[in-house]
């Protein structure tokens, strides 16, 4: 289920950022906000998945993609200003990794498109009007389903 997600997460970043028409158009950065550290396992699974998927739609990192990563080794001081930091950075498209990632990007811009990669609930977290039409510069994937009773 969550490789299904993160390869759907990777169609969106695609689709973010504009095609190149040739190779010589300048190299197209992401910002990747995660709040584990990058010796989290999962972490590690994921944002693997995520590059091998960008490369097989055709981005090559370092020639036609750049790729900016901070974590934050579960520090809500420093969640918030790495958000600060990508930002400044310009990028084209930023993902926040985990749940927590969210609302720093958020605080840090209303223009830079933002996907996450997953949030229990982000229309009650604030984050987009509605799942069917997200509105603003946020968009993702959520995991949500029904009790039986």
């Amino acid at each position: 289920m969550q490789r299904r997600v993160f390869m759907g997460l990777i169609g969106g970043i695609a689709a973010s950022l504009p095609f190149l028409a040739h190779a010589q158009e300048r190299v197209r950065r992401v910002g990747v906000l995660s709040n584990p550290g990058p010796d989290d396992a999962e972490m590690q699974t994921r944002i693997a998945t995520f590059v091998q998927g960008l490369q097989q739609l055709g981005w090559i990192i370092g020639r036609t993609l750049q790729i900016d990563y901070r974590w934050s080794h579960g520090d809500a001081d420093r969640l918030r200003t790495h958000a600060a930091e990508l930002v400044a950075l310009g990028p084209d498209v930023v993902l926040a990794a985990s749940g927590v990632s969210i609302l720093p990007l958020v605080q840090a811009s209303r223009s830079v498109p933002i996907v996450f990669a997953q949030t229990i609930d982000p229309v009650g977290l604030g984050v987009v009007e509605s799942l069917s039409h997200p509105g603003g510069n946020i968009t993702g994937f959520t995991q949500f389903g029904t009790m039986a009773s």
